[in-house]
């Protein structure tokens, strides 16, 4: 108890310096600064960022098909749930453009609407008939970033970070739970319920047309959308994604070919830390039920066309 009290401490003290202290770290300058430090420190307006958002002119329809093996647990439930798999499909945009940090260096944006099964019978169901099978339909939107190396005219190894909203529905198999574990199942039945993931990995591009990627994603499935709560953390989550990308932008400044991992680390362990720290209160830090969370070890192709 004390040992998970002092790791969400811990993540807690994390999250408040990104949010409070590196802007300030980065804008920090010396008092004899000239007007050559003042325009580096200028916003930058480029063509290529307003592409990006607005114009978006070089998107590519991508499909995606996944697979993947899935843990689901929740901290209240008393017994565990059975081992689950899953399949995935996903349908979107990419783009994928030489930064301007270095020629070497590539960004891929991947914005897609993503359908999966997961089940305990992909997975062969559990010989042990006291665990929970589940049966679970899932749809959302996703928004996915990397930054990678060129290794070819049309190869690239691109570390990523992406980021879902979703509605599960989650269909429990057992007829023997116990009193607690069925009235919290019977908040979910019967209807599609909201939740949010992260997920971190690798994306490998062997041509044009065909990306192979394995990656690691911590989602979680609410009992009930209680929009204000939600929205207060996730406006939590999205100071913290800003601190962290104008920290990573000077990284890629002064030193490109360490920006893609260093935005491939932060990303990733902040997406994993707040997971960490949902785990009991779905919205924090306000007061919250637990979620259904579950950890999804995810791997497949990418086709561009």
């Amino acid at each position: 108890m004390f040992k998970g009290i002092a790791m969400k401490q811990s993540y807690l003290m994390i999250l408040s310096f990104l949010i409070l202290f590196t802007p300030s770290l980065l804008i920090a300058q010396d008092s004899t600064k000239t007007k050559e430090d003042d325009d580096d420190w200028a916003w930058e307006f480029e063509w290529d960022d307003v592409d990006e958002w607005i114009g978006w002119s070089k998107k590519k329809p991508t499909i995606s098909l996944i697979y993947g093996f899935s843990n689901i647990s929740r901290e209240d439930v008393v017994e565990s749930f059975a081992d689950n798999a899953l399949m995935e499909l996903k349908l979107g945009y990419t783009t994928m453009k030489t930064t301007r940090y270095a020629d070497y260096i590539e960004k891929l944006t991947y914005n897609y609407s993503f359908l999966n099964y997961n089940s305990s019978s992909l997975a062969g169901n559990d010989d042990d008939t006291s665990k929970i099978i589940t049966k679970n339909w899932q749809f959302g939107v996703g928004w996915s970033t990397g930054y990678g190396y060129k290794i070819g005219s049309q190869s690239a190894v691109i570390p990523y970070y992406s980021s879902t909203l979703s509605f599960t529905e989650i269909d429990f198999q057992n007829d023997s739970l116990n009193v607690n574990d069925e009235d919290i199942m019977n908040r979910y039945e019967g209807t599609f319920r909201f939740g949010s993931s992260s997920e971190f990995g690798i994306r490998g591009q062997i041509t044009d047309l065909i990306i192979v990627e394995a990656g690691y994603e911590t989602a979680a499935v609410f009992e009930a959308w209680l929009f204000w709560k939600w929205a207060g953390s996730a406006v939590i989550e999205v100071a913290a994604n800003g601190a962290l990308d104008v920290f990573i932008k000077e990284i890629f400044k002064s030193s490109p070919a360490a920006g893609p991992v260093v935005y491939f680390v932060l990303k990733g362990a902040l997406g994993y830390g707040l997971y960490e720290l949902r785990k009991s209160e779905m919205n924090w830090p306000f007061p919250s039920a637990p979620p259904v969370s579950m950890n999804n070890f995810k791997f497949g192709m990418t086709f561009t066309f």
